[in-house]
């Protein structure tokens, strides 16, 4: 997913291109960005988002689901028509289906097989970087509130999650430490109550060694689930920590690292702050 400059909606003949959700939606092709018009945006995310054929009559009852099916289908046929008038020929279509042209990508097919490959096992070597976007910018059809679109937005959103989370031990385990950082960074951004996320920036410090950053990231965690949710860092994470400190020497106790006296009453994990 490169920049593109921004250029007339409308194009002189058919437009295979790039199909962009994230922030859109918006076709590009030759560099150019080309507009969807607008009734015929929910009909082209609805065939990207879903894998395959998909029958007329429950593409056309998804998206007009109020009034009758004659109807339905003559939304159908006209938001095909704009397409096809805007030059976008993306959609291929028949009596019975619809379906997106093999050649049309999608930077959430690009991002989603890239995450998929890393939460899977079988990343390739030129996945195991840091992502060539803003992780912060791929917000799913912003302002969109169909419950299929939210759906999708969430299923991306977890899977990126997983990825960033995967890729900063892979980049761990292969000595690539400030890299590893900057991935976790990423997942924590994200989403800062995430503990899993959480932990594996923690985990890239400790590989660099750098114990007393991972106990500053700890601290502050465990101020921001207290607030917020009224918990405790799980043991696990509390005791990675710990064990950092007495590894390097420092014998700290667990009351000591999580700045609270020894002796002094401590929520549980699932009750409310004392």
């Amino acid at each position: 997913m490169s920049e593109h400059a921004p250029s007339p909606s409308r194009t002189t003949g058919p437009v295979p291109g790039e199909l962009c959700l994230f922030c859109g939606p918006y076709v590009v092709a030759a560099g150019r960005h080309v507009e969807v018009p607008e009734g015929s945006k929910r009909l082209l995310v609805f065939v990207a988002l879903h894998a395959g054929r998909l029958d007329r009559r429950f593409v056309a009852g998804s998206l007009w689901p109020y009034g009758d099916d004659e109807r339905a289908a003559g939304n159908l046929r006209s938001a095909l028509w704009r397409l096809r008038r805007a030059g976008i020929d993306v959609v291929e279509a028949d009596k019975w289906s619809l379906w997106l042209r093999p050649d049309t990508t999608s930077d959430v097919a690009t991002v989603s097989d890239w995450a998929t490959r890393l939460v899977a096992g079988y990343a390739t070597p030129a996945d195991l970087h840091l992502p060539p976007w803003d992780v912060h910018a791929l917000d799913l059809l912003p302002g969109w509130y169909d419950d299929w679109v939210s759906f999708e937005r969430e299923r991306v959103r977890q899977r990126l999650l997983h990825a960033l989370e995967q890729l900063s031990r892979e980049l761990v385990l292969l000595g690539r430490c400030a890299e590893a950082v900057e991935a976790a960074i990423d997942a924590v951004g994200m989403e800062p109550l995430r503990e899993s996320a959480q932990r594996v920036l923690i985990e890239a410090h400790l590989a660099e060694n750098n114990v007393v950053e991972a106990r500053r990231l700890y601290a502050h965690y465990r101020q921001l689930v207290r607030r917020e949710l009224g918990v405790e860092p799980s043991p696990g994470l509390t005791r990675l920590v710990v064990a950092a400190d007495q590894d390097g020497g420092m014998s700290m106790s667990p009351s000591h690292l999580l700045g609270v006296p020894v002796g002094a009453d401590q929520p549980s994990r699932t009750g409310a702050i004392a």
